[in-house]
Parts: C-alpha cells; sequence; structure tokens
C-alpha cells in the first residue's frame, strides 16, 4: 500500500514538474485545420498561376497580390484558430494560456519565424522568386525546434521534417509549390492529428 502511494506520489510531481516548464495545451485539431487551410491555399495559388496570361509575374501584377492575400488569409485562419482551440484546451484543463512558459515558447518560436520572413521579403525584393518557398519552409521548421523545448516533443519532428522539405524544395526549384504544400498542409494534418489522438482526447 504505501509503494503504490509513493509511485503515485512521484506520478503526481512528475505530471506537475512536466507542466511547469512545458506548455502542453497545444491543441491537435489546430495542427489539422491548419494543414487543411494550407492546402485550400495552395489549390488557390495554383489556380491562379494557371489562369496568369503570360509567363512572367511580376510584383505589381494581380496575380501575385491575390497569391499574397491567399497566403496573409491562410496565416490569419490559421492563428485565429490555434488561439481559439488552444485556449479552450487551456481552461479545459485548468491551465493559463499566457504563463512564463507559453512566453518562452513563443518567443523562441517567433524568432527563426520573424527572421525567415524578413530574409524571404529581401528575396522578393530582389526577385529571387525561386527561394522563397524553401526558405519559408526552412525557418518554418527552425521555429518549431527551437519552440519544441517548450512544448510537446512531436513539434520538434515536425519541424525537422519541413526542414528536410524545405531543403529538398530547393534542390527542386520547380515544384515550390507541391513541397509548399506538403510540408504547411500535409505535415500539419498528420502530426496534427497524431497529437489530437495523443493528447487531445484523454
Amino acid at each position: 500500500m504505501e509503494k503504490e502511494k509513493y509511485l503515485s506520489d512521484i506520478s503526481e510531481i512528475k505530471n506537475l514538474m512536466n507542466r511547469s516548464s512545458r506548455f502542453i495545451s497545444l491543441s491537435g485539431l489546430s495542427g489539422i485545420l491548419a494543414g487543411v487551410y494550407a492546402l485550400i491555399g495552395a489549390f488557390i495559388a495554383n489556380q491562379l498561376l494557371l489562369n496568369h496570361k503570360t509567363y512572367f509575374i511580376t510584383l505589381e501584377s494581380r496575380t501575385f497580390q491575390l497569391i499574397v492575400l491567399t497566403a496573409v488569409l491562410v496565416l490569419v485562419l490559421s492563428v485565429i484558430t490555434a488561439t481559439i482551440l488552444t485556449v479552450c484546451k487551456a481552461k479545459k484543463e485548468g491551465e493559463k494560456v499566457w504563463n512564463a512558459t507559453s512566453k518562452r515558447m513563443i518567443i523562441n518560436f517567433l524568432i527563426p519565424l520573424a527572421t525567415g520572413g524578413i530574409f524571404a521579403i529581401i528575396l522578393l525584393r530582389n526577385e529571387v522568386y525561386g527561394l522563397i518557398a524553401p526558405v519559408t519552409l526552412i525557418f518554418y521548421g527552425l521555429s518549431c525546434v527551437n519552440a519544441s523545448k517548450y512544448t510537446f516533443r512531436d513539434v520538434r519532428y515536425l519541424g525537422i521534417t519541413i526542414i528536410t522539405l524545405g531543403l529538398l524544395a530547393t534542390e527542386f526549384s520547380g515544384y515550390a509549390l507541391e513541397f509548399w504544400s506538403l510540408g504547411f498542409g500535409v505535415c500539419h494534418i498528420l502530426y496534427g492529428s497524431i497529437m489530437y489522438f495523443k493528447y487531445d482526447r484523454n
């Protein structure tokens, strides 16, 4: 009896330590939906490219502006969805969304992400279009790896997978949209599903 109580106490201490050092309210469902949004966005972008009249796309063209608008909408929808579902999960588990751990996670996520965003804008201004998709994949993957120290370990594997796809997209630059769809779409759905069945359903 005492042995069982001792083991139970150790398990409770371990759980408390894990909660204090890792933000565990990330929603797997938000990852799935972000992947769905990305695939829809990629489909729209592909249709815009197919309907573009000329061979080259300039920054001033309507096609480019619509692609950028689509990407922004995908990002905004993903952030809103992740915020709502994470807040709901945190309330359900009695955890604060905005605490020291979540702050560290967000900061570590944003540093590589902001760097990659600025780098992508510089490439865009210099008309190096072929590297934009690989750069966004690689830096997003680095953001996931960097933030994974403060949340589920699965996020680390998601990041490594997306970095790999980014490197492949650099080598096979003619398939940028396909790799972008795999990274931001399929990978999010896959890893979001894994996280949902591992953590959210319990």
